[in-house]
């Protein structure tokens, strides 16, 4: 299927894009006007965009059904601050409840349960309940178009950064297993984040990888061995040494039962390394395809 987004719908071209573009982050956006009335409003279009200066970007869009525009947006036009706060799993019904279209006078605080906190440097109070919260000034409001459905890009820079302790490791770092992070998907859909389904990908060194074009052809062409398996053993700086005193009882039973069947031997020895691999033992998923 080819789809070309000047031919789709609003309507499809939101579902093609919202279902495929994810899981993105929850930007849960405090603002306030200038007669003081507060809004407290969910939007998925965003993420952190740079470090020095640190600066996040999301977008309020314009509502594809009248084409009118965010309290969100107007609030941030009037004042120009806004307090991100992060939304983890124990809040997100609460959270998709103050995405209600509520009027302008309406205090989203009130109506989603949460409870505001005054901030430190900004006039948007903050959501006690998030673990996370960012007070932030916002730099630039550029629109995307006028159409329904346009984009407004806020980019805004992170003044301040709140830490629940509950979060943090002995180390005072953000121990990623304890901030239940949730993330948006297409229509209805959500993920959370979790130590079920947390894995580590580790970073290639400041050494090159040698790549998958320079593993031997019994292994890059191996019917047995994933992409991911392919990007784990090329992600070394050079193909290992064979290590002798290297000993392992699968190893030695592939040897005994498959001795006489060469291409038998290779599959097993690579759902072998595709087993160690899976595990995240990478040099002795080599030990194991240097053996063949």
């Amino acid at each position: 299927m080819i789809a070309d987004m000047s031919n789709l719908t609003l309507a499809d071209r939101q579902h093609y894009l919202q279902h495929a573009i994810a899981p993105r982050p929850v930007c849960f956006a405090s603002t306030i006007d200038k007669a003081g009335n507060i809004n407290l409003s969910p939007f998925s279009f965003f993420n952190l965009f740079s470090i020095n200066p640190p600066v996040v970007v999301f977008s309020p869009s314009r509502r594809v059904r009248d084409n009118s525009t965010k309290h969100t947006l107007q609030n941030m036009h009037e004042v120009p601050e806004v307090a991100i706060n992060i939304v983890d799993y124990e809040m997100v019904q609460q959270v998709s409840l103050a995405s209600c279209e509520f009027p302008k006078s309406a205090n989203e605080f009130e109506k989603a349960g949460f409870t505001a906190k005054a901030s430190s440097l900004i006039r948007p109070p903050l959501v006690q309940e998030s673990k996370v919260n960012f007070e932030c000034r916002v730099l630039e409001i550029k629109p995307l178009g006028n159409e329904a459905g346009a984009g407004h890009l806020v980019i805004a820079e992170i003044l301040r950064m709140h830490i629940d302790d509950s979060i943090l490791d002995e180390n005072q770092r953000i121990d990623q297993r304890k901030l239940h992070h949730v993330a948006r998907l297409g229509g209805d859909w959500y993920c959370v984040v979790n130590e079920n389904n947390l894995f580590i990908v580790p970073k290639p060194n400041t050494a090159l990888g040698i790549g998958v074009d320079a593993l031997p052809d019994s292994i890059r062409k191996s019917n047995i061995l994933s992409g991911n398996d392919l990007g784990l053993l090329a992600n070394v700086e050079r193909i290992p040494d064979i290590d002798p005193a290297f000993d392992s009882p699968e190893l030695k039973q592939i040897f005994q039962y498959y001795a006489v069947s060469p291409e038998e031997m290779e599959k097993e020895l690579h759902l072998l390394a595709h087993r160690l691999l899976r595990q995240g033992e990478v040099v002795h998923a080599w030990q194991v395809l240097l053996a063949n």
